[in-house]
């Protein structure tokens, strides 16, 4: 059986042959386990990051493009994994959780992305390993308070994790973007970033992905590379959603009678708002902010 580094080492070698021609492939990590694929079982570590039990390794995989996707493990960051895995992408998951999805071009890193040193050891892992060509920056968490009762420390973590975050996967996965004159990145915001009640640091942090990305749509496109966001509205289905707002409550009826098409959004709804922002043919749809919000975004909300 060959070790971890041996075939971390061939990947590395298959990865730079393919990227002779310009093609983007998966790497090969891990222990060998049967013929259909490669068992990723090992943890890396910065203190708190756990490569989960995933397979890879399958020859069909190996030109398809690759995405890493924050918060993969539920809600909204879920149902985009699954949308890129029906479209042939390998898919890395990044979040708290493992994510549930059992598929061969799948695999799951648990960590804490508002931990920095965390955030660039498996960022760098995912450079050297993967050739990363798209982002999408899911994760994210609330700490709702009141004006009187906000503290600086949510702002400090909200910022961590809603901006740092990107900002380190983003420099990471930059050079093989800039190689394959097709990287796509989407933050996933809120329409919070208008302003909402007990919001303070989430409404800060998710206004500031709008400027991250105009920036950032400025600066890369010239070389083929795509910024977006994404601002969805109330989603049900999300941890984020129903820590604020019981599933299945009164509460929860009485808002979605509130929105203009008198529901709630599906984490689905998400999803496809990506998938139009990361298709090869929409390189000319950069900067932009699309709200996924029933209308919200024209109205006013109250949660």
């Amino acid at each position: 059986m060959m070790s971890r580094s041996d075939l971390a080492d061939q990947g590395t070698a298959a990865l730079a042959a393919k990227l002779a021609f310009g093609v983007a492939a998966a790497g090969v990590v891990a222990s060998a386990d049967a013929a259909s694929g490669v068992v990723a079982s090992g943890v890396v570590t910065s203190g708190d990051v756990t490569s989960g039990d995933a397979v890879l390794g399958d020859a069909d995989i190996t030109l398809a493009p690759v995405a890493v996707v924050t918060g993969g493990s539920s809600g909204i960051g879920l149902a985009v994994c699954e949308n890129f895995l029906k479209q042939g992408y390998v898919v890395i998951s990044l979040a708290l959780a493992a994510c549930p999805i059992k598929h061969s071009s799948l695999e799951s890193y648990t960590l804490d992305l508002s931990d920095m040193a965390a955030c660039r050891k498996v960022a760098g892992d995912l450079a050297h390993r993967f050739a990363v060509t798209t982002l999408v920056h899911c994760a994210g968490a609330i700490r709702p308070a009141l004006l009187a009762d906000a503290n600086t420390e949510d702002f400090e973590l909200l910022a961590r994790l809603h901006w740092g975050c990107a900002l380190t996967l983003a420099q990471a996965f930059l050079p093989m973007m800039k190689h394959s004159r097709r990287g796509r990145i989407v933050f996933i915001s809120s329409r919070a970033a208008l302003g909402l009640q007990t919001r303070s640091a989430y409404s800060a942090t998710k206004a500031g992905m709008l400027g991250l990305a105009r920036t950032w749509a400025l600066e890369l496109a010239p070389v083929g590379i795509t910024v977006n966001v994404v601002a969805p509205g109330p989603i049900r289905g999300t941890r984020v959603f129903h820590e604020v707002v019981p599933a299945g409550s009164e509460r929860e009826a009485t808002l979605a009678r509130g929105i203009p098409v008198q529901r709630l959004g599906e984490p689905e709804d998400v999803a496809r708002a990506v998938a139009f922002f990361v298709h090869p043919d929409n390189s000319f749809v950069t900067g932009q902010t699309l709200y996924v919000c029933g209308g919200a975004s024209v109205g006013s909300l109250s949660i």
